[in-house]
């Protein structure tokens, strides 16, 4: 890509905003051009906006914390008028969500999403780049429902669905017919830290608002069809999730139940996964599975940083009593589950030609 694309985040001052900024910084393809927050934040620098809640252990890029005066992201026109496409990591209701990515692709900017507000429409593909690159063709059938010419909205799917489809879609050939998943989430997946959530120390809360709905779901309209300009949803396999919130600050679990409707050999899964390769994008891991054979791992704290935060770390793969296998999967969730799988996806649009 000989010139770099200029990028406005949606929602910057965020943790998955503030993960967006770090990923960035020296980004091969991309360069932020435009920070944006809400109103109360408009007018600040980056640095003084944020104050004292810049998450991570690096500091702010200097050309961001000082010289990016933050901007409305009521500004869709100014916004959209000044940069090639928009990340969109806002904090706001539903529905408001879906009118301003609405507005952003209107404007002839496309959107790429972090939000959940667009999941289910059928028109607005949700991709994990290794897994369903095709799905991007319903962009064609979206921007003539919005009467655009390069404005669309594309998703990436919630962040725990993400340590555990990558290392399920390699198997699909064997015959998936169901799928029990536990999911021991993060705190960051919830926008918070251990100072703000001080419930959670010495705790495990066994519900997560609406996240067992799209761990249920959402790996349906991943492994869907395109049909009638529209994605429709597969009816299999059969999937049944419980998702907890665990006292860890970063790092999505999952213990997964497998029955395939034949018999499989543990060795051939396991080769399967270590045959399963990236798409050779400037975010694609270099093994998108990794399998460890140590029965203690993948352990959250050990392996959530695996390829930079975008490799899936598995592993205690053996067979199960009531389904016919069983594993342990580990990614990063707002690296792989949120502003990394985002960039990921822009990559993919852009190598594709959809930016």
């Amino acid at each position: 890509m000989p010139k770099k694309l200029s990028v406005a985040i949606l929602g910057a001052t965020g943790l998955v905003g503030q993960r967006f900024v770090q990923i960035l910084e020296n980004h091969p393809w991309f360069k932020i051009k435009i920070l944006a927050a809400s109103s109360r934040s408009a007018g600040k620098t980056y640095k003084e906006a944020l104050k004292d809640k810049w998450i991570f252990k690096t500091q702010i890029p200097k050309e961001i914390s000082k010289e990016i005066i933050l901007d409305s992201v009521a500004n869709a026109e100014k916004i959209a008028s000044e940069v090639d496409f928009v990340f969109c990591a806002v904090n706001m209701e539903k529905e408001e969500i879906k009118e301003l990515e609405y507005k952003y692709a209107g404007l002839e900017c496309p959107v790429i999403s972090n939000n959940s507000a667009h999941r289910v429409t059928s028109d607005v593909p949700m991709i994990i780049p290794e897994i369903n690159p095709e799905h991007s063709e319903i962009i064609k059938s979206q921007r003539k429902r919005l009467g655009t010419k390069r404005g669309f909205i594309a998703v990436k799917p919630n962040c725990s669905i993400q340590c555990f489809m990558p290392a399920l879609h390699p198997l699909k050939e064997f015959g998936i017919e169901s799928i029990v998943v536990c999911t021991y989430q993060a705190i960051s997946g919830a926008g918070k830290t251990f100072s703000d959530f001080p419930e959670i120390i010495d705790n495990v809360i066994p519900f997560i608002k609406g996240e067992e709905e799209k761990t249920e779901n959402e790996p349906l309209k991943i492994w869907g069809t395109i049909n009638n300009n529209k994605i429709i949803n597969s009816s299999n396999p059969i999937i049944s999730a419980h998702c907890a919130r665990v006292p860890v600050s970063d790092g999505h679990m999952a213990s997964v139940f497998v029955k395939f409707n034949k018999k499989i050999e543990l060795a051939k899964i396991i080769e399967k996964w270590q045959n399963f390769t990236a798409r050779g994008l400037p975010s694609s891991p270099e093994n998108i599975v990794t399998y460890f054979e140590d029965q203690k791992r993948p352990q959250t704290v050990l392996d959530r940083g695996l390829c930079g935060g975008m490799g899936i770390s598995v592993g205690r793969l053996r067979r199960c009593s009531i389904f016919d296998v069983k594993f342990v999967c580990v990614s990063h969730n707002t690296i792989r589950g949120a502003a990394g799988g985002s960039v990921l996806l822009a990559e993919l649009l852009c190598n594709l030609g959809y930016i």
